[in-house]
Protein backbone atom coordinates (compact mmCIF):
# COMPACT_ATOMS: atom_id res chain seq x y z
CA UNK A 1 0.00 0.00 0.00
CA UNK A 2 1.19 3.51 -0.81
CA UNK A 3 2.41 5.69 2.06
CA UNK A 4 2.22 9.34 2.97
CA UNK A 5 4.55 11.10 5.41
CA UNK A 6 2.85 13.67 7.61
CA UNK A 7 4.97 16.22 9.46
CA UNK A 8 3.14 17.87 12.33
CA UNK A 9 3.71 21.34 13.75
CA UNK A 10 6.34 19.97 16.15
CA UNK A 11 8.18 18.64 13.07
CA UNK A 12 7.57 15.02 14.11
CA UNK A 13 7.20 12.73 11.10
CA UNK A 14 4.64 9.95 10.90
CA UNK A 15 4.22 7.56 7.99
CA UNK A 16 0.67 6.36 7.34
CA UNK A 17 -1.13 4.40 4.65
CA UNK A 18 -2.53 6.53 1.90
CA UNK A 19 -5.87 5.31 0.64
CA UNK A 20 -6.54 5.71 -3.07
CA UNK A 21 -9.31 8.21 -3.78
CA UNK A 22 -9.34 9.90 -0.37
CA UNK A 23 -8.23 13.48 -0.05
CA UNK A 24 -4.96 14.12 1.75
CA UNK A 25 -7.07 16.03 4.30
CA UNK A 26 -9.16 12.90 5.02
CA UNK A 27 -6.04 10.77 5.37
CA UNK A 28 -4.47 13.23 7.83
CA UNK A 29 -7.68 13.63 9.84
CA UNK A 30 -8.40 9.87 9.89
CA UNK A 31 -4.83 9.26 11.10
CA UNK A 32 -5.52 11.21 14.29
CA UNK A 33 -3.84 14.54 13.60
CA UNK A 34 -5.87 17.07 15.58
CA UNK A 35 -3.75 19.98 14.34
CA UNK A 36 -5.48 19.90 10.96
CA UNK A 37 -8.89 21.40 11.72
CA UNK A 38 -10.55 20.96 8.30
CA UNK A 39 -13.55 22.89 9.56
CA UNK A 40 -15.47 22.89 6.28
CA UNK A 41 -15.07 19.13 5.87
CA UNK A 42 -13.39 19.39 2.50
CA UNK A 43 -15.60 21.91 0.69
CA UNK A 44 -12.71 24.28 -0.12
CA UNK A 45 -14.20 27.12 1.87
CA UNK A 46 -12.05 27.66 4.98
CA UNK A 47 -8.32 26.93 4.41
CA UNK A 48 -7.98 25.17 7.80
CA UNK A 49 -6.46 22.16 6.03
CA UNK A 50 -3.46 24.14 4.77
CA UNK A 51 -0.33 22.05 4.24
CA UNK A 52 3.08 22.44 2.64
CA UNK A 53 3.75 19.83 -0.02
CA UNK A 54 7.28 18.60 -0.65
CA UNK A 55 8.25 20.27 -3.96
CA UNK A 56 9.36 16.94 -5.48
CA UNK A 57 5.67 16.01 -5.72
CA UNK A 58 4.46 19.29 -7.27
CA UNK A 59 4.42 18.00 -10.83
CA UNK A 60 2.22 15.06 -9.79
CA UNK A 61 -0.48 17.26 -8.29
CA UNK A 62 -3.42 18.91 -10.07
CA UNK A 63 -3.16 22.60 -10.79
CA UNK A 64 -4.45 24.89 -8.08
CA UNK A 65 -7.96 26.23 -8.70
CA UNK A 66 -8.72 29.95 -8.42
CA UNK A 67 -10.84 29.21 -5.34
CA UNK A 68 -7.98 27.38 -3.60
CA UNK A 69 -5.56 30.15 -4.54
CA UNK A 70 -7.89 32.84 -3.15
CA UNK A 71 -8.29 30.99 0.16
CA UNK A 72 -4.54 30.53 0.51
CA UNK A 73 -4.03 34.24 -0.20
CA UNK A 74 -5.78 34.89 3.11
CA UNK A 75 -3.18 32.89 5.02
CA UNK A 76 -0.31 34.67 6.72
CA UNK A 77 1.75 31.47 6.42
CA UNK A 78 1.37 30.92 2.69
CA UNK A 79 4.48 29.69 0.88
CA UNK A 80 5.24 28.50 -2.64
CA UNK A 81 4.53 24.90 -1.61
CA UNK A 82 1.19 25.72 0.08
CA UNK A 83 -1.88 23.70 -0.85
CA UNK A 84 -5.24 22.88 0.70
CA UNK A 85 -5.13 19.20 1.54
CA UNK A 86 -8.84 18.82 0.79
CA UNK A 87 -8.06 19.54 -2.86
CA UNK A 88 -5.38 16.84 -3.21
CA UNK A 89 -6.63 13.33 -3.85
CA UNK A 90 -4.29 10.50 -3.05
CA UNK A 91 -3.26 7.83 -5.55
CA UNK A 92 -0.53 5.21 -5.71
CA UNK A 93 1.40 7.63 -7.95
CA UNK A 94 1.85 9.79 -4.83
CA UNK A 95 3.52 7.02 -2.81
CA UNK A 96 5.92 8.68 -0.37
CA UNK A 97 4.18 12.07 -0.51
CA UNK A 98 5.46 14.35 2.26
CA UNK A 99 3.24 17.08 3.66
CA UNK A 100 3.79 19.42 6.57
CA UNK A 101 0.81 20.79 8.47
CA UNK A 102 0.98 24.59 8.17
CA UNK A 103 0.77 26.87 11.20
CA UNK A 104 -2.73 27.85 12.31
CA UNK A 105 -3.76 31.34 11.20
Amino acid sequence: MAKIVIIDRSLDETQVEGKEGLSVMEIIRDSGFDELLALCGGCCSCATCHVYVDPTFSSLLPAMSDEENDLLDGSSSRRAESRLSCQLFFSDALDGLRVTIAPED
